[in-house]
């Protein structure tokens, strides 16, 4: 599920804009050289954040089962809380919100869960990217342990490329744990841009990687 082209296209020019997103050569952990990098963390002002969660909020209208919306640490606790903002502002919607600690706290409240209570409720996690999924495994387990129901996963880039096996790293996960996983644009939408401005270095880059990792 992406967004709708001019939605789409305005965050693929917001992201270059803010360095988020930049086309070249780049080396990832997985040790692939890739021609393109995203890094959600340079959505760092104002506009820039507003812009994401508008993009989160109108995909979570569309989807089922949202009683409340979860960020995992640390990038996910700015972009849920934006998210819950607007869906208020948006969509006259009120969701309830969380997130969890790195490490659990031993004083107070104590514990990793921080903000609405999951338990018994329909969960949606919120999340920047999912490269081998293992942050995402790590929350659903505990947020199953607090007693929610894993809803989904909406994250902001689907790369779209194989994960160890034959599937990416998202179906991967919609696969094990059985859950819907979206995304608000995917390495389609990227190439689509690059065609439409006529980026045809890039493009083809694009498309080379996409053949020998692509889904």
């Amino acid at each position: 599920m992406t967004t709708n082209t001019f939605q789409a296209q305005a965050f693929i020019e917001l992201a270059l804009s803010r360095g988020v997103l930049k086309f070249g050569e780049f080396t990832l952990k997985s040790g692939r050289v890739s021609p393109y990098f995203f890094n959600a963390g340079l959505l760092n002002d104002g506009e820039a954040l507003a812009l994401l969660a508008s993009g989160y909020a109108d995909q979570l209208m569309h989807c089922e089962g949202v009683e409340v919306i979860f960020g995992p640490a640390y990038k996910g606790i700015p972009f849920v809380a934006a998210t819950a903002v607007a869906l208020a502002q948006n969509h006259q919607k009120s969701v309830p919100w969380g997130f969890n600690r790195k490490e659990a706290k031993d004083h107070g409240e104590g514990g990793v869960l921080v903000g609405a209570s999951v338990a018994g409720k329909k969960v949606w996690i919120i999340d920047d990217v999912i490269t081998a999924g293992t942050a995402i495994r790590e929350v659903v387990t505990i947020l199953k342990n607090a007693g929610a129901e894993i809803a989904g996963v909406l994250v902001a880039l689907d790369r779209q490329e194989r994960g160890q096996g034959e599937l990416s790293a998202i179906q991967e996960v919609q696969k094990e744990l059985n859950i819907p996983v979206h995304a608000l644009i995917t390495m389609t939408d990227l190439m689509d841009y690059l065609e439409q401005k006529g980026e045809t270095s890039s493009l083809e880059n694009m498309q080379a990687y996409r053949r020998q990792y692509g889904i």
